[in-house]
C-alpha cells in the first residue's frame, strides 16, 4: 500500500467515523472477536509522546494503527459517585457487592428485566414496586405493593409474561402473571443479591449498574465499577508486542473492515526465526534492529548487517562446530568457530602443563598420559615435593593420597591428594646394542613410583606417540578435549584459510549450535552460518522475491571458519565451567615448629644433570649453595646466639645473590657483618684499578680474622 493512498484513506476514516474512548471500546470486546484494528484519533497520548506504563514504553500518535491481538482482565476501577475519587481492586478480590437501586423510575416491566444480568444463577428473583394501581384481569394491585419476579414465561405466539410473587396481609402470598409490556411507574427495590467482581465484569448489564460493598464499613456510598484490561497489540514497525492498560485516555476508531489488507510487521528474533517451519525458507528478510554494539563476532559479514538491510535466509539447522584458540604465548590471542565440514588436515601438538593439577585434569580425559619434565624441581620433603630433572619422563597413573612427613596444626600427620606417576628411566648409551625385548623388560623393571601433590607447581610437556594427519571430525572421535593441534594442510576450498600458519592451536570444545544459513542479497551464493543463540538482532520476513529463477537455487559456498571475539570465549567458558572445582591449596604446617623444610638428596640422574649444567666452585659447599639460590623461597633459621660475645664472633647471615653470580659459580662475600662498636671501620671499594678482574676491600687485621672465623662458621652451618 503506497504512502499517499494510505494518507487519503486515513483522512477519510477519521472524518467519517465516530471515535469512542479506548476504555469503553475494549470493555465491549472479548477474545472471540479479536484481532481488531484501531486507529488513534485524539487523547493524552499522541504526537509521539512516550510514556512508561508498567515497565513498557507506549507511544501513540494521531493516525497510528493498533492491531489488538489479546485482552486480559487485570483489575477493576472503582469510582465513588459522591466525590469522584477512584481506586482499583484486583479481579481476584473476594469481597461481595450489592446492586444499588436506580433512583430513576422504569416505564415498563420489560425495561427492568432487560437490565438484569444474563447467564447468572442469581439474576432472579428481584423485587420492584409500582407507584400507581395495577389491574390484571380480575386482579387489582394497589400502589406501593411489592412484587418479586420469579421467572420469565415465554410461549410461542403469545406475549411474554413475568411470574411474580405478591405478599398480602398475615404473610399470605399469591402468584400473578404480568405481561412484560405492562406500563407504569416502577421502582426497583434493594435486593439481597450478592455479586463478586468477576461476576459483575462478565455481564454487560451489571457493569452499567452501581454497587456498594456488602460490608458497609468499607464504603456505603454508591460505586461505578469499570474493568481495566491488559491489552496486547501490534503496531507498525515496532520491535516488540505493545502492552498497555485499557485505561489510557485515548479515543479510537474501529477500522478493521477498512484495513484488512494492511500488513503489520511481526518482528522476530533470530531464535524465533529458527523456530519457524522449514517451509518459511528460503526467504528475504529485512533487519529492523542492528546487532548489539558489543558484538561477539569478528568476521567480514558482520558489518553488512545494518538496519533496513536485507538478507536471504536459505535454511535453518543445527551445525556441529568446534571452538579453537591460539596458544597463550601470543600477545593477542585469537578465537575461531570452525564447522566440522572444514577440510584442512591437523597434526597433534604436545600440550604444556604448569602444575600437577593440570596434569590430573588432562589425565581424566587422556588415560596413560605421558609427559616430560622441562624444568628442574627441588625436593622439599616436608611438603611432599619430589625432585624432578629436565628430560625425565613421567606416566600418570591415577589420583591417590599421600601422607606428608610434617605435622599439621593439630599435631597429626597430614594426608593430601596427589598424582601417582611412574618415573620412566632411560637406558644408558652403552646399552643401545641390546635387543628390543631386553629394553622392554628393563624399562618395566626401572619404573619408579613418585607422588606429585596436586598443589605442586611444575613444567611439563606432553609426550606424543604418533605423527599422523587427522581430519577435524576424526580428532573429535579419537581424542578428548582440549587438544593442541597444528594445521599442516589447508582447506583447498577456501580462498584464504585463516587457520593455516599458526604454530599451535588449541581445540577448546565441541558444540552443536542452532544456525541459520544466510547470504547477502547481491551475493546469494556466498553463505555464512549465524549462530542464533549468540547474535541479538530483529528481522521480519518480507514478500520480496528471491534473486534467482524459480526452483533453481544457486550452489552455495558456506564460510567454514568464523573468527569470534574474546568475549565469546569467556561467555562460553562461564557456561561450561561454572561448577568447576578450583585447584587445591598447599597444606597448613604447624607454625609452632621452627625447623626448616628438609631437602633430601636428589636422585643420581638429577645430580648428574645439575653437575653438567652448573660447574660450582669447590670452595662453596653444596648445602651453602642451595641456601643461596633464588629458587629457595624459605629462609634458613637464624643461628643460635653466642654464649660469650667477647670470645665468639657474631654469625654471618648469607645474603641473596643474583642469577649471574650463581651461574658464574662464585658467591660474593657478605659485607653485612655485625661488628662491635669499637672495631667498626668504613670499608670502601678500591676504584683505582678499573681494569682489575677482582674487587678488593680494605680491612684491618683484626677485622680480617673475625671475618675469616665467621666465614668458617657459615661454611659448616
Amino acid at each position: 500500500m503506497g504512502t499517499n493512498t494510505w494518507s487519503e484513506r486515513e483522512a477519510a476514516v477519521m472524518a467519517g467515523s465516530t471515535a469512542v474512548p479506548l476504555q469503553e471500546f475494549i470493555a465491549s470486546l472479548d477474545n472471540t472477536c479479536l484481532p481488531r484494528i484501531l486507529q488513534v484519533c485524539s487523547g493524552v497520548y499522541f504526537q509521539g509522546s512516550i510514556y512508561e506504563i508498567s515497565g513498557s514504553e507506549v507511544c501513540f500518535s494521531t493516525g497510528d494503527l493498533v492491531k489488538v491481538t489479546n485482552i486480559e482482565l487485570l483489575s477493576v476501577s472503582c469510582e465513588d459517585v459522591a466525590n469522584s475519587e477512584t481506586f482499583e481492586l484486583p479481579i481476584s478480590h473476594t469481597g461481595l457487592f450489592k446492586v444499588v437501586p436506580e433512583e430513576m423510575p422504569y416505564s415498563t416491566v420489560e425495561e427492568m428485566v432487560s437490565l438484569r444480568p444474563v447467564g447468572l444463577d442469581s439474576c432472579l428473583p428481584f423485587t420492584f414496586t409500582s407507584h400507581s394501581k395495577m389491574t390484571f384481569g380480575n386482579l387489582t394491585l394497589g400502589a406501593g405493593r411489592a412484587l418479586t419476579v420469579l421467572s420469565v414465561e415465554r410461549h410461542e405466539g403469545q406475549e411474554d409474561q413475568v411470574r411474580c410473587l405478591v405478599r398480602g396481609q398475615q404473610e399470605a402470598s399469591a402468584e400473578v402473571c404480568i405481561p412484560i409490556s405492562s406500563r407504569g411507574t416502577f421502582f426497583e427495590c434493594e435486593s439481597e443479591e450478592r455479586f463478586t467482581l468477576r461476576e459483575i465484569m462478565s455481564s454487560p448489564s451489571l457493569r452499567s449498574r452501581r454497587f456498594r460493598f456488602v460490608n458497609a464499613a468499607k464504603c456505603d456510598r454508591p460505586l461505578i465499577l469499570s474493568p481495566v484490561y491488559h491489552v496486547q497489540a501490534l503496531m507498525n514497525l515496532r520491535k516488540n508486542v505493545v502492552k498497555f492498560p485499557s485505561s489510557l485516555e485515548v479515543d479510537v476508531v474501529d477500522v478493521t473492515e477498512l484495513c484488512k489488507d494492511v500488513n503489520f510487521i511481526v518482528p522476530l528474533s533470530l531464535s524465533e526465526v529458527h523456530a519457524e517451519p522449514h517451509e518459511s525458507f528460503p526467504g528475504v528478510v529485512e533487519i529492523i534492529e542492528d546487532p548489539e554494539t558489543r558484538s561477539l563476532f569478528k568476521c567480514a559479514w558482520l558489518p553488512e548487517l545494518r538496519k533496513n538491510g536485507r538478507l536471504i535466509f536459505h535454511k535453518k539447522g543445527t551445525s556441529p562446530m568446534i571452538l579453537l584458540s591460539t596458544v597463550k604465548s601470543r600477545k593477542t590471542p585469537q578465537y575461531f568457530l570452525v564447522s566440522q565440514q572444514y577440510g584442512g588436515r591437523f597434526r597433534r601438538r604436545p600440550r604444556e602443563f604448569n602444575s600437577a593439577y593440570e596434569l590430573y585434569v588432562a589425565s581424566i580425559h587422556s588415560p596413560g598420559l605421558k609427559v616430560s619434565v622441562t624444568r628442574n624441581c627441588e625436593e622439599v620433603e616436608e611438603e611432599g615435593l619430589p625432585a624432578l630433572s629436565v628430560g625425565e619422563q613421567l606416566e600418570v597413573v591415577r589420583c591417590d593420597r599421600m601422607v606428608l612427613p610434617c605435622e599439621g596444626q593439630v599435631g597429626q600427620k597430614q594426608s593430601v591428594e596427589a598424582l601417582l606417576c611412574h618415573r620412566l628411566q632411560e637406558s644408558d648409551d652403552e646399552d643401545d646394542d641390546d635387543d628390543d625385548e631386553t629394553d622392554e623388560v628393563q624399562q618395566k623393571d626401572e619404573k619408579e613410583e613418585i607422588f606429585l601433590p596436586l598443589y605442586m607447581e611444575g613444567h611439563f610437556v606432553e609426550v606424543l606417540g604418533d605423527n599422523k594427519k587427522y581430519k577435524l571430525s576424526d580428532l573429535g572421535k579419537e581424542f578428548s578435549l582440549p587438544l593442541d593441534v597444528k594445521v599442516v594442510g589447508r582447506d583447498t576450498e577456501l580462498e584464504k584459510d585463516p587457520l593455516f600458519g599458526f604454530s599451535c592451536l588449541r581445540i577448546e570444545a565441541a558444540m552443536l549450535e542452532p544456525t541459520i544459513q544466510a547470504s547477502l542479497v547481491d551475493r546469494p551464493d556466498c553463505c555464512f552460518e549465524i549462530p542464533t543463540q549468540w547474535l541479538s538482532m530483529s528481522v521480519y520476513f518480507t514478500k520480496d522475491s528471491l534473486p534467482w529463477p524459480k526452483d533453481q537455487p544457486p550452489k552455495c559456498q558456506v564460510e567454514r571458519v568464523t573468527e569470534v571475539a574474546d568475549t565469546f570465549f569467556y561467555e562460553f567458558r562461564k557456561l561450561g565451567n561454572s561448577d568447576a572445582d578450583p585447584p587445591p591449596r598447599p597444606p597448613k604446617r604447624n607454625m609452632s615448629s621452627s625447623a626448616p623444610p628438609k631437602k633430601s638428596k636428589a636422585s643420581k640422574k638429577s645430580k648428574k644433570a645439575d653437575k653438567s649444567k652448573h660447574q660450582l666452585d669447590k670452595s662453596i659447599p653444596t648445602k651453602q649453595f642451595s641456601d643461596l639460590t633464588l629458587n629457595n623461597k624459605k629462609r634458613p633459621p637464624a643461628p643460635p646466639p653466642p654464649t660469650n660475645e667477647e670470645d665468639e664472633p657474631p654469625p654471618l647471615v648469607p645474603r641473596k645473590h643474583s642469577a649471574a653470580e650463581l651461574t658464574a659459580g662464585k658467591a660474593l662475600p657478605n659485607t653485612y657483618v655485625q661488628m662491635r662498636e669499637s672495631t667498626k671501620k668504613v670499608i670502601m671499594p678500591n676504584f683505582e684499578d678499573v681494569d682489575s678482574d677482582h674487587d678488593y676491600e680494605t680491612v684491618d687485621d683484626s677485622l680480617a680474622v673475625m671475618m675469616k672465623t665467621a666465614q668458617e662458621n657459615v661454611m659448616h652451618y
